[in-house]
């Protein structure tokens, strides 16, 4: 899987989670989903990306 396909993954997964979490336990979960649609959207116009970063340090010569 290219590391721009594991971004949307976890992106999604992550979003799913938060969402979840704020519907059982506090809508301050909210905030962690409002966080990783703003990393996304800044992404799209500078192309940097912290997640990026981590997953070529734990998968080196994947592109």
């Amino acid at each position: 899987m290219k590391i721009d396909s594991q971004i949307r993954a976890i992106a999604g997964v992550f979003i799913m989670l938060s969402l979840v979490l704020s519907y059982f336990h506090s809508p301050y979960w909210l905030a962690f989903t409002a966080f990783v649609g703003l990393n996304l959207f800044q992404s799209s116009f500078t192309g940097f990306c912290p997640m990026e970063i981590f997953l070529r340090k734990i998968q080196p010569g994947k592109e």
